[in-house]
């Protein structure tokens, strides 16, 4: 990876894209105007600058001189960003994001998961994206429901830092464990699931693999064999813990469930072939499945991965890697800089500083609100003031019972 040498920001972040293979002659022998290189830096930065439109690309990318220097390029139509973004191979993405995923397992190859013995998660799941239904026949899965899946495995490498390692796009006939045997693989993580992941062969090969895991099973649609009951600590979430064969021919490898009810009295009924941790550990493991909840809630609102630059399906899953690309970049500047602020927090600071110098960018990301309070105080009471209102507005300051009027 390049160092932080550039002079702005924006240069700064475009500069930890190792982009080194696509500048090649030979690579761009037919886009010599626009190169992939050029291309991709171009709609990364959209991306962490929140650009909704083409409209505004062009109107961004004229008044942005010093990345138009940077990329080399003097002029470029929204046209044919659209056309080259939709043509654009879809595999130099995916090697450009695996990249950037090398990038942070070397920043968090210390971070040891989350504590009491659990370690790292890998946590699997969906989202969607809608799309309007006119212009995406191909994505139609029934009647008013036209959208694209993301299927995504998120790396929880601490209580505070988690990031995709890997993503599969799919139109949204796609099904959750179909996306599943392609993410889930022998690690040694632990897997956590929802319950759109449950399935007897898929959890049997599993255990038979040594792949650890956590899922959520349904309530009562599942038939079980009782081998022992374990005792459940008192006092604490946990309602019952126990070794069990599921499924009615009882073919399955032993596994242990585990229920328990949340905060909220929500009840939960998990399975999984970790022995070694307690049962508070196992729905503990559960709870930081909702980790990934929040990440889909990040990219669809501060990223805007809801707003889709194309409707062709190589354009979409092309923002879709664009989108991880932006996201990695975001959190290796919030480690590379030791910084203890939230993710949204560092994104809005790029956002801000983006043509500043990277010193100013760090002087405020490094910025502490300096401490005014003397403490808690008694508060004096205080004269209520008469509100003025101005001349224009029309006030009531007592709601009246409304009369009726009969007419004459």
């Amino acid at each position: 990876m390049n160092m932080l040498t550039q002079e702005t920001l924006l240069r700064q972040c475009l500069s930890l894209l190792p982009t080194e293979n696509l500048s090649c002659p030979l690579f761009n022998y037919h886009n010599k105007k626009l190169t992939t290189e050029a291309l991709i830096k171009i709609f990364v930065t959209a991306q962490l600058d929140k650009w909704s439109s083409y409209n505004e690309f062009s109107i961004k990318m004229r008044a942005n001189k010093d990345l138009m220097d940077y990329i080399d390029v003097d002029s470029i139509s929204s046209s044919q960003l659209s056309r080259r973004i939709n043509e654009l191979d879809t595999t130099i993405l995916q090697k450009l994001f695996l990249k950037l995923v090398g990038e942070l397992i070397y920043h968090t190859k210390s971070m040891t998961g989350l504590p009491a013995k659990i370690g790292r998660l890998r946590i699997v799941d969906s989202t969607h994206i809608k799309l309007p239904a006119i212009l995406s026949e191909w994505a139609h899965v029934t009647k008013g429901w036209t959208v694209v899946k993301m299927h995504t495995r998120l790396i929880v490498a601490s209580p505070d830092v988690n990031y995709p390692d890997n993503i599969v796009p799919s139109n949204g006939k796609v099904q959750d464990h179909e996306g599943g045997d392609v993410l889930i693989e022998v690690s040694d993580a632990t897997y956590v699931m929802d319950r759109g992941y449950m399935d007897f062969f898929r959890m049997n090969e599993w255990i038979k693999s040594n792949i650890k895991f956590v899922i959520r099973i349904k309530k009562d649609k599942v038939v079980e064999k009782v081998l022992e009951e374990y005792e459940v600590p008192k006092g604490l979430a946990v309602q019952r813990d126990a070794k069990v064969v599921l499924g009615e021919r009882g073919k399955m490898e032993p596994i242990r469930i585990v229920e328990y009810v949340d905060e909220e009295g929500n009840f939960y009924k998990v399975a999984t072939n970790r022995w070694d941790l307690s049962s508070e550990s196992i729905a503990e493991i559960y709870r930081n499945r909702w980790l990934i909840e929040l990440f889909f809630k990040w990219i669809k609102q501060s990223l805007r991965l809801v707003k889709v630059w194309s409707t062709k399906p190589q354009g979409i899953w092309n923002q879709m890697f664009i989108a991880m690309i932006a996201h990695l970049l975001t959190l290796i500047i919030r480690l590379k800089t030791d910084s203890s602020k939230t993710m949204l927090s560092v994104l809005r600071h790029i956002r801000t500083y983006l043509n500043q110098p990277w010193e100013a960018f760090i002087s405020s990301l490094e910025y502490k609100t300096p401490k005014t309070s003397k403490g808690r105080q008694k508060v004096p009471e205080r004269t209520k003031k008469p509100v003025e209102y101005g001349n224009l507005a029309l006030i009531v300051e007592e709601k009246k019972k409304r009369v009726k009027r009969k007419i004459k």
